[in-house]
């Protein structure tokens, strides 16, 4: 049985390798490492189909060395440690260290990770890793500090239709078909930047056509042949996480448009619609805040909206919530209040509440002063009489601070009005 096309493609050499030019061009760093012979341990962050392991395998290649292949998948720390003593064990002295490839080492449980430091920090094996999650949530902060990371990047249009044009005019089998590429937005769309992807998504469509006669492919015959949704998106992969970033920075942004787009992404990805209700409660209370109040009360009126409703109808007030707050103004004052509150709480750990403001249930509490002297604010003008509600040691302590937006300007004046002095700023 043939190969899978990707595989028949897998490039050999950097020359033949497509995209990643800020790292393997003329001049760049890992080209250079490479030219030069010797490479240290090093992660590729990128997305899937980008090129990671084939990047490591060019490089075991060029540089002559043993090559050895984990998969963080079924690979234990047996298995590591298996590696890492043949790795020893058929070195020769002065001669480069062995490759261990680790494919998506992002998986790997920390004691797998941790098995892989005395080998890589001693040189008994040269560790390339490859990952689609962010190595700084998923790679433990000792094996990091011992790779350099280099990020891959989706391809670019240009490397698809330049791969796309290799597939059928140098393939062994492919370039024997008369094959036609009428129309290349639906190939392109439906990969998603992942040039393994599109090279399936290809040779479904060749396979399933009649090859003694010519194949014009089109965007009509890709979406037919596929019959999916072209732009899913992983729930749990690092796409979801940077979706959801890009709407939620939209809406503080004031840039309602965008925010509109990535929203628009996210159904059209199947996101949870009640994890975009709940984002879109937390930006009302973090980023509109005090500037505007109603925010809030929006938020939580299209969550409970989108779960009485349900979908598709529930898109139309989250779409009403995203606008509102995307054009609102907007303060965090109350979010970094609270953030400098608990910073303050940490560092001055538990002090005592003032005996004015405490409970007095019991005769025992009040003839220890517990409540003595504390003045009822609605018994005098304005309801307001200035009295000690911070402990003693934290008195001169500033906490919140007043945002000027128009709505939270009002709530400025007055505690300056209040306070005087102490709320000046």
């Amino acid at each position: 049985m043939a190969e899978p096309l990707a595989e028949r493609l897998r490039p050999r050499t950097l020359d033949d390798y497509i995209g990643q030019q800020h790292l393997v061009g003329q001049g760049a760093v890992l080209r250079k490492m490479i030219d030069a012979g010797r490479i240290s341990s090093f992660i590729l962050w990128g997305p899937p189909g980008v090129g990671k392991t084939t990047l490591a395998q060019i490089i075991a290649h060029r540089l002559e060395t043993p090559f050895y292949t984990l998969s963080a998948v079924t690979s234990g720390v047996k298995d590591v440690r298996d590696v890492i003593e043949r790795a020893q064990k058929g070195r020769f002295f002065n001669e480069a260290s062995p490759i261990l490839f680790i494919d998506e080492i992002h998986r790997f449980s920390k004691s797998q990770q941790d098995s892989l430091l005395g080998a890589v920090e001693k040189g008994v094996v040269t560790l390339i890793g490859a990952t689609t999650e962010n190595p700084s949530f998923e790679v433990i902060r000792p094996l990091l500090s011992r790779c350099q990371l280099y990020v891959l990047k989706s391809l670019e249009k240009d490397d698809l239709l330049q791969l796309l044009d290799r597939a059928i005019t140098k393939d062994v089998y492919l370039k024997e078909l008369d094959i036609t590429l009428q129309e290349t937005d639906a190939l392109l769309r439906f990969s998603g930047g992942d040039a393994r992807k599109l090279l399936n998504i290809l040779e479904l469509v060749i396979e399933a056509s009649d090859k003694s006669k010519p194949i014009v492919i089109d965007d009509k015959m890709v979406a037919e042949r596929l019959q999916q949704n072209p732009l899913a998106y992983d729930k749990d992969g690092e796409m979801h996480y940077d979706i959801i970033s890009a709407f939620i920075k939209s809406i503080r942004g004031s840039d309602p448009d965008a925010a509109l787009y990535w929203l628009a992404r996210m159904i059209e990805g199947g996101e949870d619609p009640k994890f975009i209700a709940r984002r879109l409660v937390i930006s009302a209370s973090e980023d509109i805040g005090l500037a505007n109040p109603n925010a809030l009360l929006l938020a939580n009126a299209a969550f409970d909206a989108v779960q009485k409703i349900g979908w598709p109808e529930g898109r139309i007030p989250l779409a009403e919530a995203t606008v509102y707050l995307a054009t609102s103004p907007k303060s965090n004052s109350a979010y970094l209040g609270i953030d400098a509150a608990l910073e303050l709480v940490r560092r001055t750990g538990n002090q005592p509440v003032p005996l004015p403001i405490r409970n007095a249930p019991t005769q025992l509490m009040k003839q220890l002063g517990y409540h003595d002297g504390y003045l009822y604010p609605h018994d005098y003008p304005g309801h307001f009489t200035p009295q000690q509600y911070m402990p003693d040691a934290l008195v001169d302590e500033r906490i919140w601070h007043g945002q000027h937006s128009p709505a939270e300007e009002k709530l400025y004046e007055r505690m300056v009005n209040y306070w005087g002095e102490r709320y000046k700023q």
